[in-house]
Parts: structure tokens; C-alpha cells; sequence
């Protein structure tokens, strides 16, 4: 009996046999929470159904999630990081993290998630710090000779308006806000990172380093890439099943509408693109 089964396992393509082992991947590339319609982003909303398939996948071994984002929203990464360490906990598998060309600010916090974090060695890792940047237009406008007509029904409303002069308090303020996020932040990495972190001054000030030299900063475990990490751990014939999102079809007919709405939908998309070219720029990619 015995060798009959044998003979029937053996016919069956190897993807169908229960004794192969599983490794679902999940890639998260983009800027976090910034994004449109026609330029999707990394939020809690875009990657919970991905994260919820890959950790329900049968015969999984453990997860693997390809990180490759500059940073954006500190909210949104949270909310990522907070959703995998659930599901991990939740479903009793591992995670390990893959950084391809950069993990960090947000993308660094996603990163953290992982049970062990692999980089490869010219990976940008680290940012580990916040960041708000704008720009005056009060002196353009009034060399213009325009008018900035504002009311509010609040003193701060108006904060850091950008056609209006900088007012020191409200500088202040916004520092303060930095302060309190870059705190959670670095609580954030030494909780997950632990004893593993090197006590380079460097660490927390936002500065960002190469896959090679996180390693030994303690950001990154070791360096090396999914299919070479992965078949070294579950033997060659491990399968990695890329677990990616379903797009309806209403989307992706709309998608490509026309008329007016289509106009303000490219042109909200170029200035997306722009802020979002200028995060990737930061680490020279």
C-alpha cells in the first residue's frame, strides 16, 4: 500500500504535494500613504488583504516580506508593522525580512517586523528619525502683489500656513510633534532589534547606512536574497508562492477613463509623483 501512494505522490506536480515546503512572499515596494489612483501606495488598507492570504497559507513554513520602500507616513508604517507582528503571532509562524533597495524612515519600520531582517549588501537601511519638509510663498505673493486673504475660527488653524510668514511658536510646535513620533520610533527598533544594536551614536539621528554595514550596527541580521536565504533554510525544493493583491475588474476599467476626471486624476498623479521621486532621491536611487 505503502508503495502505491509513493507511485501516485510522485505523479503529482510538486507543487501539489503536501510534503513540499511552502514560503509565501509579499513585497511591499512604494512610498508609504502617499499615493492615488493611479499611483497606489503602501497603507494598512492596501496590504491587509495580502498580509491576511499569505499568513493563511497552507503549509507555510513561515512568511517572507520583501520591504523595498523609502519611508512616508509613520501612522501607516505602524499600522503595517502592527498588522504582521499580529498575524505572526495569530497564525505561530516566523517572518523574515527581505530589504532590496532600501528599508528606511517608515520603510525601515516596517522592516522591523521580521523575526530576523536580511539585507542585500548595497541595501539602504536606517533613516531612523522624522522629517517635515515645505515651502514659503510669502514673499513670492507679495512680490506679486497678492493678497492672502485667511480666516479661521481657531488661533492654530493656520499653522505653518505655507503663504503666510514663519512663526517661531509654530515651528516649535511642530518640533515637538517630531520629537514625540522619533521617540515612539526609536523605542520601536530597540524593542524589536534588542540586544542586537550597537551603541553607535549614529543610530537613532536619522542617518542611513549600506546592508553591509547595518549588520554590524545591528539593523540588519545578515546579508543575502530570498531564493539563496530560503533554500538554505528549507532545502532546494522549497516553494516560494509570490502572494500578490487582486485588482477587479471595475478598477481596472475605470482606471483608464476619460474626461475630467481622468485630467485631474494625471495631474494629481504627476504631483504625487514628484514628492514621492524627491523620498527616493534622499538615498541617491
Amino acid at each position: 500500500m505503502s508503495t502505491y501512494l509513493d507511485t501516485l505522490k510522485a505523479l503529482l506536480p510538486e507543487r501539489f504535494r503536501a510534503d513540499r515546503p511552502v514560503v509565501p512572499v509579499v513585497r511591499l515596494k512604494g512610498a508609504i500613504g502617499m499615493g492615488s489612483p493611479l499611483r497606489p501606495s503602501l497603507t494598512l488598507a492596501s496590504v491587509a488583504p495580502v498580509l491576511e492570504k499569505a499568513f493563511s497559507t497552507k503549509r507555510a513554513k513561515e512568511v517572507a516580506i520583501v520591504v523595498d520602500s523609502p519611508g512616508g507616513s509613520p501612522v501607516q508604517a505602524h499600522l503595517i508593522y502592527k498588522r504582521i507582528k499580529a498575524l505572526a503571532a495569530e497564525k505561530e509562524l516566523g517572518v523574515t525580512v527581505f530589504v532590496e533597495d532600501v528599508a528606511a524612515s517608515g520603510g525601515y519600520m516596517i522592516a522591523c517586523a521580521g523575526d530576523e531582517i536580511v539585507a542585500d549588501p548595497s541595501s539602504i537601511v536606517g533613516s531612523i528619525g522624522v522629517v517635515s519638509a515645505g515651502f514659503g510663498f510669502d514673499r513670492a505673493i507679495e512680490r506679486l502683489n497678492v493678497d492672502r486673504r485667511l480666516y479661521t475660527s481657531g488661533e492654530n488653524k493656520a499653522i505653518l500656513d505655507p503663504f503666510s510668514p514663519e512663526k517661531p511658536e509654530d515651528v516649535a510646535r511642530l518640533k515637538e510633534l517630531q520629537r514625540e513620533i522619533h521617540e515612539s520610533f526609536i523605542a520601536l527598533v530597540k524593542e524589536s532589534r534588542g540586544s542586537s544594536l550597537s551603541d553607535d551614536p549614529e543610530l537613532f539621528t536619522g542617518a542611513f547606512w549600506t546592508g553591509a554595514t547595518g549588520v554590524g550596527l545591528g539593523l540588519v541580521d545578515r546579508v543575502g536574497e530570498v531564493r539563496e536565504i530560503l533554500r538554505e533554510r528549507w532545502g532546494a525544493k522549497v516553494e516560494l508562492r509570490a502572494i500578490t493583491p487582486r485588482t477587479s475588474l471595475l478598477k481596472r476599467l475605470t482606471g483608464r477613463g476619460g474626461g475630467e476626471g481622468a485630467a485631474a486624476g494625471i495631474a494629481e498623479g504627476a504631483l504625487d509623483a514628484l514628492e514621492t521621486r524627491s523620498l527616493w532621491a534622499r538615498y541617491g536611487l
